[in-house]
């Protein structure tokens, strides 16, 4: 849709019944007591019906100012030089001239309409009023109209602007509105992602343990598949959710979605991993951890996942320790360490480095700094966050 407003110009051909009523009857009315207020003081004469008939003509020719004001008014301006009826619709097509038109031209269609008033004031008297007096409150009049138009232009101008600066605000809040959508969007996304690796890399340590240790007990095999069969459910679960959330355009804020983690669920994580069979030793010394921003304990809690994830997939069966302290003012430390495999290897379908890079643009955002890197027979994540005191 073209949001540029139509020039006057453009308008002329589209003028509604109420506005050609409401020009025609005032202009009527007029025109009837302009000849009534001339003659009632005069025997009738011969001007008497040519002042009639400039009236009728004058009136049928106001309502052409809706669609040529110009042109239209000029014929008035002429008739206005003849005879007084013309005067109401005379002024009339000058006050729409200088609503519709650019000034210079207002300007020269009121001083033609002056013009024409000095030639009906050489032959036809204005009730004892002096010429020179009669011809100033014309030009008067004429100056009135001019400023009027002026007026109503920039009135409609203004108007005008304030509906685009209203329509663009609101286009300019549906985007922004739609961004915001999006970025929810991708951030839930993105925690489910985590937490769907998680998932998935706990689901492929108990299905190599029962692949690679067959000579275990029915009862422990048992176990094994009845934490393979949860970890599936629970897996898809979390991928509908996922799904669900990439298609939906308006995406629940918080309804409906598992609740954040938080410091207080990392004994919880950390309990998952040993009961995969990785050997997690955990040493927290965090003061106040319920009092911790949300987004520093959901970053540190991400950045453990992550260092847990990775140690599943890369370093089976290695020692993990990982080391969480800090509190308000000091900011948050975590160290997460695991040994590195002989032979490194890495699950089918995992490839490596993907989570680590947004891992780091993750804490990034949060703040902090991440680093990683494999040194003395070790890999080592370590994350740094502020938490404000």
């Amino acid at each position: 849709m073209n949001s540029i407003a139509p020039r006057p110009e453009e308008c002329d051909h589209r003028v509604s019944t109420a506005a050609l009523a409401a020009i025609l009857g005032p202009s009527g009315v007029l025109i009837a007591v302009t000849i009534l207020g001339w003659w009632s003081d005069r025997p009738p004469g011969p001007l008497l019906a040519f002042d009639v008939t400039v009236g009728v003509l004058s009136w049928l020719v106001t309502a052409l100012t809706l669609w040529r004001p110009v042109a239209a008014t000029a014929v008035l301006t002429v008739l206005a030089a003849v005879s007084p009826a013309a005067t109401p619709p005379a002024t009339i097509g000058a006050l729409q001239v200088a609503r519709r038109r650019r000034a210079p031209v207002a300007i020269a269609v009121a001083a033609a309409g002056v013009a024409a008033h000095a030639v009906q004031g050489l032959w036809r008297s204005h009730g004892g009023m002096s010429y020179g007096w009669w011809l100033v409150l014309t030009a008067i009049s004429y100056g009135a109209l001019l400023g009027w138009g002026a007026w109503a232009q920039a009135r409609a101008a203004l108007i005008g602007s304030l509906h685009e600066r209203a329509r663009r605000a609101e286009a300019e809040q549906g985007r922004r509105v739609a961004e915001a959508r999006m970025l929810e969007r991708r951030k839930i996304a993105r925690e489910m992602h985590d937490v769907l690796a998680h998932r998935l890399s706990l689901l492929a340590t108990f299905a190599g343990a029962m692949e690679y240790r067959p000579d275990s007990s029915p009862e422990r095999l048992s176990r094994a598949a009845g934490v393979v069969r949860d970890g599936v459910h629970q897996a898809l679960d979390e991928l509908r959710e996922v799904i669900s959330l990439l298609r939906d355009d308006d995406p629940p804020h918080g309804e409906g979605i598992r609740p954040q983690p938080v410091l207080a669920d990392v004994p919880r994580l950390v309990e998952e991993s040993r009961e995969a069979g990785t050997e997690v030793s955990l040493r927290a010394a965090v003061d106040e951890p319920t009092e911790a921003p949300p987004a520093v304990a959901r970053t540190a809690y991400r950045v453990i996942q992550e260092g847990l994830t990775n140690a599943r997939k890369h370093a089976a069966g290695q020692q993990v320790r990982v080391d969480l302290r800090g509190g308000p003012g000091a900011g948050l430390e975590i160290d997460v360490r695991n040994t590195l495999a002989p032979h490194r290897t890495t699950l089918p379908g995992w490839s490596g480095g993907a989570g680590l890079v947004g891992l780091t643009e993750r804490v990034q955002l949060a703040g902090g700094q991440l680093d990683h890197q494999a040194i003395d027979g070790e890999f080592r994540l370590h994350a740094a966050l502020p938490w404000p005191a």
